[in-house]
């Protein structure tokens, strides 16, 4: 099965849109981007979300101890990291799940064989993570079946269910793909992961 992540959660319109909706995953992005939350906000979101929803943070070469201190600050589950981080740096948060981001292209197994040990998932991305473009998905074809995959770039209600059955992800990752004029989109969000249940 399948499962779903909403990522850039900013207001408590997009908690109360996920809370009615229900995804496995949602993502508070601390690195610079028009999606960015404070800790202080973050914080706040966080005790407003269904318990049941985890909460993965999304940092780009931020230093440990900031990192640390924005997880225990907002409950975080997860830590999705999208720079230069080196595996020593990725092993260093034993008490977090682990994803690491790489861009969808030739050198995705080579990249993902060097951080094989060091973290629990892989997230697979465009060249312009949150741009809502989308890469070739045949560069990571069959990758989910020896590694936890989640495939971020370009996924929207439209096309999630080819992307799932294309590239068999255990999870799908969106952001741009379900927003509307003022955050998320109650209906986007409602078919994403309508789609994701159905197809995956």
């Amino acid at each position: 099965m399948t499962e779903a992540k909403i990522c850039g959660i900013k207001n408590f319109e997009d908690v109360k849109i996920v809370n009615e909706f229900k995804p496995d995953y949602i993502g508070f992005v601390f690195a610079k981007s028009k999606r960015q939350v404070s800790l202080e906000k973050a914080a706040e979101l966080s005790k407003n979300l269904d318990g049941k929803i985890k909460k993965v943070g999304v940092f780009v070469d931020e230093s440990p101890e900031k990192v640390a201190e924005i997880a225990k600050a907002c409950n975080l589950d997860i830590l999705q990291f999208h720079g230069k981080e080196t595996p020593e740096y990725c092993r260093s948060f034993e008490k977090y799940e682990v994803w690491k981001s790489f861009t969808g292209d030739e050198k995705i197994l080579e990249n993902i064989k060097k951080y094989g040990d060091c973290a629990d998932a892989f997230l697979v991305d465009s060249s312009v993570p949150g741009s809502g473009k989308k890469f070739d998905w045949n560069n990571i074809k069959g990758l989910s079946e020896n590694y936890r995959i989640i495939l971020a770039g370009g996924l929207n209600p439209e096309n999630v269910a080819e992307a799932s059955k294309k590239v068999k992800p255990q999870v799908v990752d969106v952001s741009s793909g379900v927003e509307g004029d003022n955050g998320k989109s109650r209906e986007k969000v409602e078919k994403f992961i309508g789609e994701v249940r159905l197809h995956g």
